[in-house]
């Protein structure tokens, strides 16, 4: 079942204050790393500084040894805190990734089932790749960087000026051009990025979209047009890159013309001034590497901010997934009431639906007045022409999406009063496409059941026929079944899906048309295993195969979402017009 729903909204912005909470965890490698920056902004303001007392010492013929040495020291401490200063800042910026990772792959597996009714699979798995490897780059080459690079930056600031106000004033009225450009870049640089990243999420659903269905699409011979599609997305993709491109491409030139300008206004002040005698050699020499300790900073500073824009721009998407509520807690929330008991008490249904409503957002409604017991021990059927809003009766048993109205009991309490992973714990489901995980038949037998023993899983396997497919492979239990279990036929994965939900000994099993993918053989055999399961559960099964069902206790009959008629087969077939039409058909009358 699926609830339509309208598109997601774009992510809201996302700036630094969003960013402090991932980097937190964090922050100890990180004040280390931005202490090491000190230092080695330190030392590399120390560098001119002893570049003049050379020049200065060849100049008075004094000893060269002491200045030489000072100065070799500077730059090897220097270089030795830019490598440790790195690592400390790759490391942290491969936590914060793993963490956010973490953290967005147990939102995204806890997120209410309508929300995935809403979104991309592809998308949401892009944000979980390529948005959160884009956040390393923030931290990496980000918010350390720029600090470290203002604080070089003020510190040259400060020797320039101590050296030559004139000369000063010229470098900063050139770097000031260059940096108001980034200042107004920077914003639209955030902006399209995230839009960016949007257009390669969408790329990546569709190519996961049509992975997913590659034999039909063979099959349909729509190879062709699906590879235009995704090469559509790509192309979209392409587009929204070269925006960012294009405004990150603003960036360095006008730094290239500020520092260059700069350089060449000093170049020629600052000679004017040595051949007047206002300043000496050495003066202008320490000036022009400060001007080269100031303008590399900033170099960093403009490339760090636009690194850090564009993982904003990520994390913008990053948080949008994590502001979205998860599945109610599975805690009791009313009610006082913390398990969900296996059986109920004598005289009370062990699952009651109490006129139940429920609709689409759209305001569509699916059901109406549902109403109906499951006492213990027993097997009903649901029944009924496609779109009856069956199988939207066993989703809602599990919790899927909230009701619009009336009730369902487990053994009397109402399901909005349980823990929902005690109450699911007493619930086994099979869906009706049957899902089988990509791994081993062992993986998906323990699934829900992970200590079981191998004996248990050999028993589960004969009692659903799949013991002939393990053995046929030297591997056993372990035998692959390959992605959603292509290397089994339709039939095994369907009993495989059974299987597992019976290794986990549920109070109530839900199934949804368990035999459609079976012959007549397995069908029988299946039949088997469910009436002996039933001897110590409960089976709530959707079926349009009424063969299968012929037996049950009760037979609810749905149609356009009410309840019409319910009773035994023999019963239905006297009383509901609509359930002997379906029999009749189907040459059970």
């Amino acid at each position: 079942m699926t609830v339509p729903a309208e598109a997601p909204a774009p992510a809201p912005a996302a700036g630094l204050r969003e960013l402090l909470p991932l980097v937190r965890p964090h922050r100890r490698p990180l004040l280390l790393a931005a202490g090491l920056s000190l230092v080695g902004a330190a030392a590399a303001l120390a560098q001119p500084v002893l570049t003049g007392r050379v020049i200065s010492a060849v100049g008075a013929g004094r000893p060269l040894l002491p200045a030489v040495a000072a100065l070799v020291l500077v730059l090897v401490a220097g270089a030795v805190l830019t490598a440790v200063q790195s690592y400390l800042l790759q490391r942290t910026g491969e936590g914060v990734v793993l963490t956010t990772r973490r953290t967005l792959a147990d939102r995204l597996l806890r997120l209410p089932v309508a929300e995935y009714d809403r979104r991309r699979t592809g998308d949401l798995m892009s944000r979980v790749g390529a948005d959160t490897t884009l956040l390393r780059a923030t931290v990496t080459s980000g918010v350390v960087e720029v600090a470290g690079s203002v604080v070089v930056a003020v510190g040259a600031l400060v020797a320039m000026a101590l050296v030559d106000v004139w000369l000063l004033l010229v470098t900063v009225t050139s770097v000031a051009v260059g940096l108001a450009v980034v200042v107004a870049s920077s914003r639209r640089v955030r902006r399209l990025s995230q839009r960016a990243q949007e257009e390669v999420g969408a790329m990546t659903a569709a190519v996961e979209r049509a992975l997913s269905a590659v034999r039909t699409i063979r099959a349909s011979g729509a190879t062709a047009r699906e590879v235009a599609g995704v090469g559509d997305s790509a192309v979209r993709a392409y587009r929204a890159g070269v925006s960012v491109a294009r405004v990150e491409a603003l960036v360095q030139p006008a730094g290239m013309v500020a520092v260059q300008g700069a350089f060449l206004a000093v170049l020629g002040l600052g000679g004017y001034r040595v051949a007047t005698g206002s300043i000496a050699v050495a003066d202008l020499v320490a000036f022009i590497l400060y001007l080269f300790l100031l303008v590399m900073p900033l170099g960093q500073a403009i490339g760090a901010w636009t690194q850090l824009q564009t993982g904003l721009g990520a994390l913008a998407r990053i948080q949008e997934v994590l502001g979205l509520e998860p599945e109610r807690a599975e805690v009791a929330e009313v009610g006082g009431a913390t398990a969900a008991p296996r059986t109920a008490a004598p005289g009370v249904p062990l699952l009651e639906l109490d006129d139940v409503s429920f609709g689409y957002p759209d305001g569509t409604e699916v059901l109406r007045g549902v109403s109906f017991t499951v006492p213990a021990g027993s097997r009903v059927a649901l029944v009924g022409p496609s779109g009856a809003g069956k199988s939207t009766v066993l989703a809602l048993v599990e919790g899927f999406y909230p009701l619009s109205g009336g009730a369902i009991r487990w053994a009397g309490t109402d399901v909005r009063e349980l823990p929902r992973a005690a109450l699911r714990a007493q619930l086994g489901y099979v869906e009706q496409e049957a899902p089988v995980l990509a791994g081993t038949v062992r993986e998906n037998l323990l699934l829900a059941a992970p200590h079981a023993a191998d004996d248990e899983l050999w028993a589960v396997l004969a009692d659903v026929g799949l013991t002939g497919v393990v053995q046929r492979s030297p591997r056993g239990l372990d035998v692959p079944v390959g992605d959603e279990g292509v290397l089994l036929s339709g039939g095994e994965r369907q009993r495989l899906a059974i299987a597992r939900s019976l290794l986990a000994r549920p109070a109530l099993l839900l199934l949804d048309e368990p035999t459609a993918s079976l012959d007549a053989r397995n069908e029988g055999l299946l039949r088997e295993t469910l009436a002996a399961a039933a001897a110590d559960r409960a089976l709530l099964v959707v079926a349009h195969r009424l063969s299968t069902v012929l037996d049950s206790d009760q037979i609810v009959v749905l149609d356009a979402g009410r309840v019409v008629a319910r009773g035994t087969h023999d019963e239905l077939v006297e009383t509901s017009p609509l359930y002997r039409e379906l029999a009749t058909a189907q040459l059970l009358v």
